[in-house]
């Protein structure tokens, strides 16, 4: 595929990069559960997959009370840093780039995943009622969150700070702040979600406000080249209802372009048409995904692309089964389904073990 817009490289002021492919985050669930260490799979997990464009990790939570699950991975003290160099080593060693996801989840959390049965942080106490949580003891209901003190919203800001710079001694070449799928930074963008009084409510720029200014502090920790952020605008995912994601998020936009980010990662979810309306506001790099029941396709990845809506495609499921994805593409190869049941936690079964391509046999042999 000599045509392949996904297949070309890209570069600017911030990336540079050998193809337009980027693997998206996704949840693993093999980090060690005490200690938020990665598991030693992880290396030869990424460092498989590094042939893509740009690897973003899994979420990695900035403070342990942002943890969302069994075995999430953390970057708040030096055996994670020390982890996760293992990892960034061996994705630079084969040509690879790699940004760290930091996330925090707010509500979307329970007693017994976090220290001392500690009880959830959310812009407000709004809980989740029509689905459960998974926890090391199966699946419970959600509780109903705390809602965060303006100065523990204020220490949010500097956690993220902090995770950006312990994800630069560890190596990555950036990160990725996770504002999106109903997780902590959008349950303060949605009306839904964020009922406070505060500085970080009432009106529109009011709920902005935190993400507004954990961006613009992990910037200034890290630099704004080395910084992406992702939306899911109008995404109901995680019980979020936004009643004007276009007001939402254009004013997001507008207000974050000026920074000069790395990139804009942008989930098309809702009804509303995120890339078309939003990509005229942005500048800079933009990064698309569909979130959809089934693994997007090479050709909407193209499509993106050649509509102009988006710079790089991000691919979630496909790099699961697939670790050498754009190599399958270049070769029209068919890919490999993931198999669902081991796509959270374990070992090297639905991790590592995933197949490359075999190369083609000779004529004649």
């Amino acid at each position: 595929m000599s045509d392949s817009l996904l297949l070309r490289p890209y570069r600017s002021s911030a990336l540079d990069l050998r193809n337009r492919i980027t693997m998206a985050p996704m949840t693993r669930g093999r980090a060690d559960d005490s200690t938020g260490v990665v598991n030693p799979l992880t290396k030869e997990y990424y460092a498989q997959r590094a042939s893509a464009g740009l690897i973003v990790t899994e979420g990695i939570y900035p403070d342990l009370l942002g943890k969302g699950g069994p075995g999430i991975p953390g970057l708040v003290d030096h055996a994670q840093v020390a982890g996760w160099r293992e990892v960034t080593d061996a994705v630079h060693a084969v040509g690879g780039r790699i940004f760290a996801q930091l996330w925090h989840v707010g509500r979307m959390t329970h007693p017994l995943i976090l220290p001392s049965g500690a009880t959830p942080l959310a812009p407000s106490p709004e809980r989740i009622t029509g689905a459960q949580i998974f926890t090391a003891q199966g699946m419970v209901d959600h509780v109903t969150p705390r809602a965060m003190t303006t100065a523990e919203a204020d220490a949010t800001i500097e956690d993220f700070a902090a995770a950006a710079r312990n994800a630069i001694a560890a190596g990555f070449d950036g990160v990725e702040i996770h504002g999106a799928n109903g997780y902590l930074l959008q349950q303060f963008l949605a009306e839904n979600t964020n009922q406070r009084t505060d500085r970080y409510g009432g009106s529109r720029t009011g709920r902005l406000r935190l993400v507004v200014d954990i961006v613009t502090a992990v910037a200034a920790e890290v630099g704004a080249g080395r910084v992406g952020l992702r939306i899911s605008p109008d995404n109901p995912e995680n019980e979020i209802a936004e009643r004007d994601p276009q007001g939402t998020y254009r004013e997001l936009v507008d207000t974050l372009d000026p920074l000069d980010l790395a990139y804009l990662h942008i989930v098309e979810r809702g009804e509303y048409p995120a890339l078309a309306d939003l990509r005229p506001r942005w500048s800079g790099t933009l990064i698309a995904n569909f979130n959809g029941p089934t693994p997007t396709t090479r050709d909407a990845g193209e499509a993106v692309l050649a509509a102009g809506l988006a710079d790089l495609f991000s691919f979630g499921r496909l790099f699961i089964a697939n670790p050498d994805l754009p190599a399958r593409f270049a070769s029209a190869a068919p890919t490999n389904e993931h198999v669902r049941d081991l796509v959270y936690g374990g070992g090297a079964a639905g991790y590592t073990d995933y197949p490359p391509l075999q190369p083609a046999p000779r004529p004649g042999i």
